[in-house]
């Protein structure tokens, strides 16, 4: 089938929906030993598949990107030493709203 008019999103959707259930390459995900290792096997998936998906729309659309994350062991958000952050953000800003900050001292998750 040719998907070279389908948007990323759907690509992605279809290459998803064929790992669900593919005990062989979940198999070679799991065993990979780093996130380029993961995004060598999503390559050689898309490419079967002739999806024509990038190393580039792997690491920075969902649900593949979250993958990617995980397997670096990078949490989205870090719990410690009283510092709630996004691991992502390199400003070093904190991605919680006050209210969320006010509701983390009030349940005395915060302090």
């Amino acid at each position: 089938m040719d998907y070279r008019n389908s948007t990323v999103k759907e690509k992605l959707k279809l290459l998803v929906d064929s790992l669900d259930g593919d005990e062989q390459n979940n198999q070679k995900l799991s065993q990979c030993k780093d996130s380029e290792g993961m995004l060598d096997v999503l390559l050689e998936i898309s490419s079967v598949m002739e999806l024509g998906l990038t190393r580039e729309d792997l690491r920075e659309n969902p649900p593949t990107r979250d993958w990617i994350w995980w397997k670096n062991k990078e949490a989205l958000v870090n719990l410690g030493d009283n510092n709630l952050r996004y691991q992502q953000d390199s400003s070093g800003k904190t991605r919680w709203d006050s209210w969320t900050i006010r509701l983390f001292k009030f349940l005395r998750i915060w302090r």
